[in-house]
C-alpha cells in the first residue's frame, strides 16, 4: 500500500487539509506537542478500517462541526484505490470504496503507467498533470450493500487488517516498548495474536468439541450394546420358560374342577345346619332379653319399697318442723327493724368522716403557707448579706479596671509596630537561609572538583595499559565473530531440516486421514452379500465386490508403506537435528564470552576517549577550584543578598520594637480582664439589694395574719356541723354486733323451711307409692315364668346342633385352595403374557444390536480423527511450531536492524526454553537428577559491557532495541499477510536519543528506505527535523491544525 493523496475535512483538530504524498519518500512530520501530528496519520487508519484512538465515534468530529470526512487515495498492486469515510454527529457512518478508472485528455489507456502529479492549477484534488496533459481521475465504485460488507471487502483486497497495520506499518506513540515490558509468557501470546493463531484455537476447540461429542456418544452406545447383548443371550431361556408355563396352566385347570364339585355337596349340608343355628340364636336372644327385663323389674320393686319407707319417716316428724318455722318468722321481723336503724347510722357516719377530712385539709394549708413565708424571709436575709459582701469590694475593683484600660492603650500601639516589622523580620530569615545555602553549594563544589582532580591524575597513569588491552580484545572479538558466522550457518541448516520435518508431518497427517478412509471402506465391504459401492451405493456382485476389496487393500497397503517411510525420514531428520543442536549448544557456550568481551571493548574505548581530553579538563578543573576557594575566603558570594540583609537590619533598629515588651503588655491585659467581670457583678448586686429591701415588709405582714388565723379554731361552720352529727349518733343507739348476731340465728334456722316443703310433698305422694309397689310385684312374677319356658326351648335346639357335623372348615379349606389356584392362574397368565412380549422385544433388540454395532465403529473412527486434529491445531501443535519457526527469523531481522542503529554495539537473543528446578528420582540404589526445561520467551540484550537486564539500559538504547524489534515484527507480519510492506510510520520516541543516537536512527531509517515506498517519522524536536530533507510541518492556531510541505 503506497499512499497518494489524503484529504481531511473536520477530522479531530483539522478543518480542511489536503496532503499529497507524491514525491514523498522519507519525510519528517514535525511540530509542537498537541499540534495534530498523530491525528494526521490516525486519519489514514480511520479511513481504511474505521478505527482510531477515541472511545466515542462522534469525538473524531471537529468541535463546532456536524460532519467529518476523510478521503484516502493509495496504490496497491497495480491498481489505485480511494476510500471515503464520513461520519455525521449522532448518526451512522458512511463508507465508499472505489477503484481508479483514469482517462487522459490525450486518450491514454485505462491502466496507463505514466507518472502523474497533482495539477496545481486545478481546484479538484483528484485532477492530476501528466506528460500528455492534465487527467481528471475518475473512480468506479466497489461499495457493497452494507458498511460491514464493504469493510470486509477492503480487508480482503488489502490483505491486511487494522491490528496488523498498527503492529506492522504504524509504530504508534507511546507503544514502542509494549512488547519488551510484557512478561515472557505474555510475549508468546502477543506473537500468537499478531500471527492470528487464534484461528487455530477455534479449529482446535471445534475439533475438541466434536471429539468430546463423539466420546460422549461412545460410552452410552457401548453400554447400550452390552445391555442388548445380555438381553439377546436370554432369548432361548425365555422360550423354554414360555412352553413350561403353558403345561402347568392346563394341569391346574383339571384340579380346580374336582374341588368345585366337592364344595357344592358340603354347602347343602351347611345350609341345613345354619337354619337350626338361626333358630337357636333367636331363642338365646329372647332369653337374654327376658333376663334383662326381669333384673330391671326386680330393681324397680326394691326402689319403690325404699321410697315408701322414707315417706313414712318424714310424715312422722310433722309437729317439730311446724314449731321451728314459727320461730324463724319472729327472727326475721326483728332483723327488719335493725336494718332500718343501720341505714340511718351509715348516712350519719359518712357525713362525719367528710367533715373531719375537710377540717384536716384546712389546717394543713394554713401551716404550709406559714412555712413558705418564713422560708422566703430567711432567703431574703441571706441574699442581703451576700450582696453587702460583694459591694464591699467595689473600690479595689474600680482601681484594677482603670489599670486595664491603660494597658490596652499600650497594647494597641505595640500591635501596630509589630505589623510594620513582621514582613521585614520574615524577609531577614529568608535571606539568611539563602546565604547559608550559597555557602554550602560553594563548599560542595570545591570538594567535588578536588575528587575529580584525583581521579584524572590516576587515569593519566593508566593510558598505556588501556591501549594494550584494547588491541587484545579486538583480536578476540574477531575470532568470536567468525564462530558466530559458523553458528548462524548451523542454525539455518537446522531451520531447513525443521521445515522439511513439517512437510513430512503434514504429509503423514494426510496419509493417516486417507488410511482411515480406506479402513472405513473395508468395513463396509466385509459382508459380500450386503456390500454396496461406497461411492454410488449400488449393490455389488461377487466379482465386483472382490475387485473393489482387492483394490482398496492395495491402496491401504501403499498408504501404510508411505506412512512408515515418512516415519523413518522423520526419525533420521530428528537425529540430525539433535546433532546440530548439540554442536549449536557447544558454540553457544563458547560464544557466551562474546557479550562480556564486547562490554569490555566498549569500556576500554570509553576510557581511552576519556584519556585524550583528560589534560584540558584537568586544567579547567584546577582553575575553577582556585577561583571558588578565593570567593569563599573573601566572602565574595551572594552580594545582593548580603546588601539587602544589612538594609533590613538597619530598618528594624530604627523602629525600636521589642517583642519581649509586647508579650509582657499582652500578659498584663490578660491578667486584668477579670476586673471588667467583677465590676459588672457589683452593679448587678446593687440593683438586687434595692429589690430585696422593697419585698421584705410585705412578707412580714402576711406571716403575722396567717399565724392569727391558726390560733382561732372554734368559729368555722364545719366544726359546728361535726358536733351536731356526733350528738345524733349517740341518740340512735344502734349496735352492729347485735345486728350481726341476729343475722347468724336466721341463717341457722333457714333449714326448717326446706324440711317443711319435704313434709308437704311426702304427705301428697304416700298413697300413690303404696299402689305402685303392688303393681311391680305382680309384673315380676309373670316375667319369671316366661324366662323358664324359653330356657327349655334353647336346650332342645342345642341338642340338635351337637348331634350334627359342621362342614365349614372343610368348605373354607376348599375355598382357600380355589383362591390360591385362581391367584396362581392369574400370575401364570400374566407371566405368560410378559414372556410372549419379551420374545417379541428380543427380536427387536437383535435388530437394534446390529444397527448400533455399526454406528459404534463409525463413531470410534470419527473420535480418533477429531482427537488427532485437536492435538494438531492446539497450542503445542501447529501454533508452537509456527512460533518456533518464526523466532529465528525475528531474531536475525532484529539484529540486522539493531546493528545499523547501534553500530553493532547491541545484540538481542530470543530464548524459548530455560532450565527449571532439577527433579531427583531413585532408581535402584542410584539417585539420578533430571533437568526440567520451562517454555518461555526471554529476550537477552548484550552490548559492549555484556548481557544486562532491559531496565538497566538508557532510554536511547532501550528505544533502539524496541524500534528494531517492532520493525522486525512489522516486516514479518507484512510478509505473512501476503502483501509487501511499502509504508512505514514511526510516531515519536526520538526524544530519548542523544545526538549520536539520533544520527544513527536517521541513518538506519535511510538505510531501510529502499525497502519502503514511503516512510514518515513524527517528532516534536526541532533539531531532529533538520536531519530530513523533506518535512511536513504541522502547526495549530485558532482555526485548527494546518500543514506545510518543505524540502
Amino acid at each position: 500500500m503506497v499512499p497518494k493523496l489524503l484529504i481531511l475535512k473536520n477530522f479531530l483538530s483539522y478543518r480542511e487539509v489536503t496532503l499529497d504524498f507524491d514525491g514523498l519518500h522519507v519525510a519528517c512530520v514535525c511540530g509542537p506537542n498537541g499540534a495534530g501530528k498523530s491525528s494526521l496519520l490516525e486519519a489514514i487508519a480511520w479511513a481504511i478500517w474505521g478505527q482510531s484512538r477515541v472511545n466515542i465515534e462522534d469525538d473524531i468530529i471537529r468541535q463546532g462541526a456536524i460532519e467529518a470526512q476523510v478521503s484516502f487515495c493509495f496504490e496497491h498492486g497495480s491498481q489505485t484505490y480511494r476510500i471515503i469515510r464520513t461520519r455525521r454527529r449522532n448518526q451512522a457512518s458512511a463508507l465508499e470504496f472505489q477503484i481508479e478508472r483514469a482517462s487522459a485528455k490525450a486518450g491514454s489507456s485505462r491502466h496507463s503507467t505514466e507518472s502523474y502529479s497533482q495539477d496545481p492549477r486545478s481546484k479538484d484534488p483528484h485532477a492530476y498533470q501528466t506528460a500528455n496533459g492534465p487527467i481528471k481521475r475518475t473512480f468506479k465504485s466497489l461499495t457493497q450493500k452494507s458498511i460491514r460488507a464493504t469493510q470486509q471487502y477492503i480487508v480482503a483486497q488489502l490483505k491486511i487488517d487494522y491490528e496488523t497495520f498498527v503492529n506492522a506499518a504504524y509504530l504508534r506513540q507511546g507503544r514502542a516498548d509494549e512488547f519488551m515490558l510484557k512478561r515472557p509468557s505474555e510475549r508468546k501470546q502477543v506473537l500468537a495474536d499478531l500471527l492470528k493463531l487464534d484461528r487455530y484455537d477455534a479449529l482446535a476447540e471445534q475439533a475438541k468439541e466434536q471429539s468430546r461429542s463423539y466420546k460422549a456418544q461412545l460410552q452410552p452406545l457401548e453400554s447400550l450394546l452390552a445391555r442388548l447383548a445380555a438381553q439377546i443371550d436370554k432369548k432361548k431361556e425365555t422360550q423354554q420358560a414360555y412352553e413350561t408355563l403353558q403345561d402347568e396352566i392346563e394341569q391346574q385347570l383339571a384340579r380346580v374342577n374336582q374341588q368345585l364339585q366337592k364344595m357344592a355337596q358340603l354347602k347343602e349340608i351347611a345350609q341345613q345346619r345354619s337354619h337350626i343355628q338361626q333358630q337357636l340364636a333367636l331363642a338365646n336372644q329372647q332369653h337374654q332379653q327376658q333376663q334383662t327385663a326381669l333384673k330391671a323389674s326386680q330393681g324397680e320393686l326394691q326402689s319403690a319399697r325404699q321410697q315408701l319407707q322414707q315417706l313414712e319417716a318424714i310424715v312422722a316428724q310433722a309437729s317439730e318442723v311446724n314449731a321451728q318455722c314459727a320461730q324463724l318468722a319472729q327472727l326475721r321481723q326483728q332483723e327488719e327493724q335493725q336494718a332500718e336503724r343501720f341505714q340511718t347510722y351509715q348516712a350519719a357516719q359518712s357525713q362525719r368522716l367528710q367533715l373531719q377530712h375537710i377540717i384536716g385539709q384546712q389546717q394543713q394549708a394554713q401551716h404550709s403557707t406559714v412555712s413558705q413565708l418564713e422560708g422566703q424571709l430567711a432567703q431574703l436575709q441571706a441574699q442581703t448579706q451576700e450582696l453587702q459582701a460583694i459591694l464591699a469590694k467595689k473600690p479595689a475593683v474600680t482601681n484594677k479596671l482603670q489599670q486595664l484600660r491603660e494597658a490596652r492603650k499600650t497594647l494597641h500601639r505595640l500591635d501596630k509596630m509589630e505589623a510594620q516589622s513582621s514582613p521585614l523580620r520574615q524577609r531577614l530569615r529568608q535571606i539568611e537561609g539563602q546565604i547559608e545555602q550559597a555557602h554550602t553549594r560553594l563548599v560542595t563544589r570545591i570538594e567535588e572538583l578536588g575528587s575529580r582532580q584525583s581521579q584524572m591524575a590516576t587515569q593519566q597513569t593508566q593510558a598505556p595499559q588501556l591501549m594494550q588491552a584494547a588491541v587484545e580484545v579486538t583480536h578476540r572479538i574477531a575470532y568470536l565473530e567468525q564462530r558466530r558466522g559458523y553458528q548462524e550457518a548451523l542454525r539455518q541448516k537446522g531451520l531447513e531440516r525443521r521445515r522439511f520435518m513439517e512437510r513430512l508431518q503434514a504429509n503423514q497427517l494426510n496419509h493417516e486421514v486417507e488410511l482411515a478412509r480406506f479402513e472405513q471402506t473395508l468395513q463396509l465391504l466385509e459382508d459380500p452379500d450386503e456390500a454396496c459401492c461406497p461411492l454410488c451405493e449400488q449393490s455389488l456382485d461377487g466379482k465386483g465386490w472382490q475387485d473393489l476389496r482387492d483394490r482398496t487393500l492395495q491402496q491401504r497397503d501403499d498408504v501404510q508403506n508411505q506412512i512408515w517411510a515418512i516415519r523413518e525420514q522423520l526419525a533420521v531428520s530428528e537425529s540430525e537435528i539433535q546433532v546440530l543442536r548439540q554442536e549449536y549448544r557447544a558454540l553457544e557456550e563458547e560464544l557466551a564470552k562474546y557479550a562480556p568481551i564486547l562490554e569490555e571493548r566498549g569500556q576500554l574505548k570509553a576510557k581511552l576517549a576519556s584519556v585524550d581530553s583528560l589534560q584540558d579538563r584537568l586544567q579547567a578543573t584546577t582553575a575553577e577550584r582556585a577561583q571558588l576557594e578565593r570567593c569563599l575566603q573573601e566572602n565574595d558570594y551572594a552580594e545582593t543578598l548580603q546588601s539587602e540583609l544589612q538594609q533590613i537590619q538597619q530598618q528594624l533598629a530604627a523602629m525600636a520594637y521589642d517583642d519581649r515588651n509586647h508579650a509582657l503588655v499582652r500578659s498584663q491585659v490578660d491578667r486584668l480582664r477579670w476586673s471588667e467581670l467583677k465590676y459588672a457583678e457589683i452593679k448587678q448586686a446593687e440593683r438586687r439589694l434595692k429589690q430585696i429591701q422593697s419585698q421584705q415588709p410585705e412578707l412580714e405582714s402576711q406571716l403575722q395574719a396567717m399565724r392569727a388565723a391558726i390560733g382561732d379554731r372554734t368559729t368555722t361552720p364545719e366544726r359546728q356541723q361535726l358536733r351536731e352529727i356526733e350528738q345524733q349518733l349517740s341518740e340512735l343507739g344502734y349496735s352492729l354486733a347485735q345486728h350481726n348476731h341476729l343475722r347468724a340465728q336466721i341463717k341457722q334456722a333457714q333449714i326448717w323451711e326446706q324440711r317443711q316443703r319435704d313434709l308437704q310433698q311426702a304427705q301428697r305422694t304416700q298413697t300413690q307409692q303404696q299402689e305402685a309397689v303392688i303393681a311391680l310385684t305382680q309384673r315380676y312374677e309373670a316375667q319369671t315364668a316366661a324366662a323358664v319356658s324359653t330356657a327349655n326351648t334353647i336346650a332342645t335346639l342345642q341338642q340338635q346342633i351337637n348331634e350334627s357335623i359342621d362342614p365349614k372348615a372343610e368348605i373354607a379349606e376348599i375355598e382357600k385352595t380355589l383362591a390360591n389356584h385362581q391367584q396362581q392362574r392369574e400370575q401364570q397368565l400374566s407371566q405368560l403374557g410378559r414372556l410372549q412380549q419379551q420374545l417379541c422385544q428380543l427380536e427387536t433388540v437383535q435388530d437394534q444390536h446390529s444397527q448400533n454395532q455399526q454406528k459404534l465403529e463409525d463413531i470410534r473412527h470419527r473420535y480418533q480423527v477429531y482427537k488427532s486434529l485437536a492435538e494438531a491445531f492446539g497450542r503445542k501443535g501447529i501454533q508452537a511450531l509456527m512460533i518456533e519457526n518464526l523466532l529465528p527469523q525475528l531474531e536475525a531481522e532484529t539484529n540486522q536492524i539493531l546493528g545499523r542503529l547501534s553500530d553493532h554495539q547491541l545484540h538481542v537473543q530470543f530464548v524459548t526454553q530455560r532450565a527449571g528446578r532439577s527433579a531427583s528420582r531413585n532408581i535402584g540404589s542410584n539417585k539420578k537428577t533430571q533437568q526440567k526445561f520451562i517454555d518461555t520467551l526471554d529476550i537477552l540484550i548484550a552490548d559492549a559491557r555484556g548481557t544486562r537486564p532491559y531496565e538497566t539500559y538508557s532510554g536511547g538504547e532501550a528505544f533502539r532495541v524496541n524500534f528494531a524489534i517492532r520493525l522486525a515484527i512489522a516486516r514479518l507480519l507484512a510478509m505473512r499477510s501476503g502483501t509487501a510492506l511499502q509504508m512505514l510510520i514511526v510516531d515519536e520516541g526520538f526524544g530519548t536519543q542523544d545526538k549520536a543516537g539520533c544520527e544513527r536512527l536517521v541513518a538506519a531509517i535511510e538505510a531501510i528506505a529502499p525497502d519502503f515506498a514511503c516512510i514518515l517519522t513524527i517528532t516534536h524536536m526541532p533539531h531532529f527535523r533538520e536531519a530530513f530533507q523533506t518535512r511536513i510541518d504541522v502547526y495549530k492556531d485558532e482555526s485548527g491544525s494546518h500543514i506545510t510541505l518543505s524540502g
